[in-house]
């Protein structure tokens, strides 16, 4: 479990190798165009080794004399070299984005795919600010390796190497000193890059944290008004946002610290060019050759110090990617599960123990059974189990002990889409997405036709209001639905749930916090819908179930008493008891 919430939280460290061989894949689908990114590369690399050497051959040729049509010729020649090359650039370019744009659009999707498809407990965890920072942010960062770092890397190491097989080829003692100051910039890099990765670590852990705490309050900021904890959440938005502040700060003394030092090492490599060149008598064309080649071998390096920032925050948001990769979801298809097309609705429990934390059980040794097209309501006190129950027949967690069964089939059996799609849940919380009823309703379903949709509306009498909006289907709907009463929207809901036609109602208190008025519309609206299907209800509100044709009574995760209404009420137990206190209430 604890491996598990490190996935989760993104805090599991993989192993740099681990890391390049897992992005290495993802290269694979794109091969061909790294193939021809690296042919145009290698060209490059050649064109950027042959100009210093025409370079030294136009220094040489002045020396000894003035040849003007062969210094034409060379300069010409170089020219037309650098037009190349530049078109090269330009082709690797182009190629690389279109690869690593690929690339990335595959990895979001696959990322965003694998949210869909984790357990609801999990995404109970996960922190919707950390999850939305994976999907957008940590997908550009691993863009830019895709597109920039990776093939700028090799051309650097590349180049280097070409470079120094030049400088070997002029002189041979002139270029092990030069290796030397090479070794140096090594040693330096390695420890940086030791630094820098705790660094990048930490900053990625710190955003997905202020991310996380931003998605909160900013969906809760009626509350924080409400009663007044503005300048407390202040405080501890100031507290984390120092914190990143800190972290870079921290970083960028890494940075002011390494660059400048490379570049001294390239100062003094230089005058250690003119010094040992003129010492082992190279001639003028030979030091300048070697000068202009120390640039190409320093520049690489210098280039990869400073893309050693994008390669940490490419590597630590890779890290973070693959770590919600490698979470399993826990309630899965078994490999042998079966499609049902129909349900007759008949549900049974057989000894369901069920807890969410080890054996804090919230049901113990629960049985019952519902006959198809009844009516079952559950009802108790808050924290009793009645939710779960509703949870585990639609699979959004598993059972640890006992067996549910539909159609006495067992649910582990029955494939997870082919269930849901079966049974048509509305909860106490609604949620409306940006658009319109219409969307809404159908989910941007286009199978379904805007006379059906009328018709669910209607069903549901969600019409009373939709016809009296001036766009009718077509009215707006804001983030939340926060321009409808909650009334409006659980109508609305009722019609989403009516409109897919399921053989299975689940109500968790589908009428609370809702007006009188819009009550009597739902009341009527679950009177007809009781000829849909089997339909579960979970109810406060004792009223709107004094017609289920069975009443199951949950007292601490146990069944203590189930019956009829009135039958209840003439045991004069729990439910009794319940009934009496809301009687009560409501005189």
């Amino acid at each position: 479990m604890d491996d598990e919430l490190e996935k989760l939280f993104g805090t599991k460290k993989i192993p740099f190798r681990e890391l390049l061989k897992r992005t290495s894949t993802y290269l694979r689908t794109q091969r061909w165009r790294f193939v021809v990114a690296l042919f145009l590369l290698l060209l490059n690399v050649g064109i950027n080794i042959v100009l210093p050497i025409l370079t030294a051959q136009i220094t040489n040729i002045l020396k000894t004399g003035i040849d003007l049509t062969l210094i034409i010729f060379i300069v010409v020649g170089y020219f037309v070299l650098t037009l190349i090359n530049e078109g090269f650039l330009y082709l690797e370019s182009m190629v690389l984005q279109k690869a690593g744009q690929e690339i990335v659009y595959n990895l979001r999707m696959e990322i965003f795919t694998h949210i869909e498809n984790m357990s609801i407990h999990q995404l109970n965890i996960m922190p919707v600010g950390s999850l939305v920072t994976r999907v957008a942010n940590y997908t550009q960062n691993m863009s830019q390796l895709f597109t920039d770092i990776l093939i700028t890397l090799l051309k650097n190491i590349l180049t280097v190497i070409a470079v120094f097989s030049v400088m070997i080829y002029y002189s041979p003692m002139l270029s092990l000193i030069m290796l030397g100051v090479v070794v140096v910039v090594f040693v330096v890099s390695y420890f940086a890059r030791g630094i820098l990765t705790k660094l990048f670590r930490k900053e990625r852990s710190l955003y997905s944290d202020m991310n996380t705490f931003l998605s909160e309050n900013i969906s809760g900021m009626k509350i924080i008004q409400i009663f007044n904890q503005q300048r407390r959440k202040e405080k501890e938005f100031k507290k984390k946002s120092k914190g990143i502040k800190d972290t870079g700060y921290k970083i960028i003394i890494v940075f002011a610290l390494y660059r400048p030092f490379i570049n001294l090492l390239y100062y003094v490599s230089i005058g250690l060019c003119f010094y040992f060149g003129v010492r082992f008598n190279l001639d003028a064309g030979g030091i300048v050759a070697f000068y202009l080649l120390l640039s190409r071998f320093f520049n690489p390096i210098e280039q990869i110090a400073d893309q050693l920032n994008h390669i940490q925050r490419a590597t630590t948001a890779g890290e973070r990617i693959y770590n919600l990769l490698d979470v399993e979801p826990t309630v899965v298809d078994e490999k042998d599960a079966i499609e049902i097309n129909e349900f007759k609705g008949k549900i049974e429990f057989k000894n369901v123990w069920f807890a969410y934390n080890a054996e804090d059980w919230i049901l113990k040794d629960v049985s019952f059974v519902v006959e198809p097209k009844q009516t079952v309501a559950f009802v108790g006190a808050t924290g009793s189990g009645k939710t779960t129950i509703l949870n585990l027949i639609v699979r959004n967690f598993e059972v640890q002990k006992g067996t549910i069964l539909i159609d006495d089939i067992d649910i582990k059996h029955i494939k997870i889409e082919s269930l849901r799609k079966a049974i048509g849940q509305m909860l106490q919380d609604v949620f409306l997405f940006s658009g319109d009823i219409k969307t809404n309703v159908s989910l941007y379903d286009e199978k379904y036709s805007d006379e059906e949709i009328k018709a669910a509306l209607e069903y549901v009498q969600a019409d009373t209001f939709v016809n009296k909006l001036p766009d009718g289907l077509h009215s707006e709907v804001i983030e939340r639905g926060e321009n409808f009463s909650q009334g409006q929207r659980q109508l609305l809901n009722f019609a989403r749930t009516i409109l897919v036609k399921p053989q299975i109602l689940i109500l968790d208190e589908a009428t609370a916090n809702i007006d009188t008025e819009t009550e009597v519309l739902i009341q009527e609206s679950l009177h007809k819908m009781r000829n849909i299907g089997t339909m579960l209800i979970v109810a406060h509100r004792l009223s709107t179930i004094q017609n289920a044709d069975n009443i199951i009574v949950i007292n601490k995760g146990e069944i203590i008493e189930s019956g009829k209404h009135q039958k209840l009420l003439k045991n004069k137990g729990y439910y009794y008891k319940l009934y009496q206190i809301q009687f009560n209430k409501n005189n």
